[in-house]
């Protein structure tokens, strides 16, 4: 695999990263001093998309550890 498809690997990974987050910023507050998020309030949240959002989010962290086993960690070994 060269650089520039792990490059694309890597940006899809952030974009559903950065989908994961907005989808907690939308629906959770934040703790003004500290950031974190306020869960204090038991904020109900659609296990759905949260699990669709994670579910997305694992899976390419997934595919990128097979890109760096794969095309890394293999090929030292070899």
């Amino acid at each position: 695999m060269d650089k520039e498809a792990i490059r694309k690997e890597l940006k899809a990974y952030e974009a559903k990263r950065e989908d994961f987050y907005r989808f907690l910023d939308e629906h959770i507050p934040q703790n003004a001093v500290t950031g974190a998020y306020d869960f204090s309030g038991k904020p109900m949240l659609d296990a759905q998309t949260v699990y669709e959002l994670f579910h997305k989010l694992d899976y390419q962290a997934r595919k990128i550890r097979g890109i760096v086993v794969n095309e890394i960690i293999n090929k030292e070994d070899a």
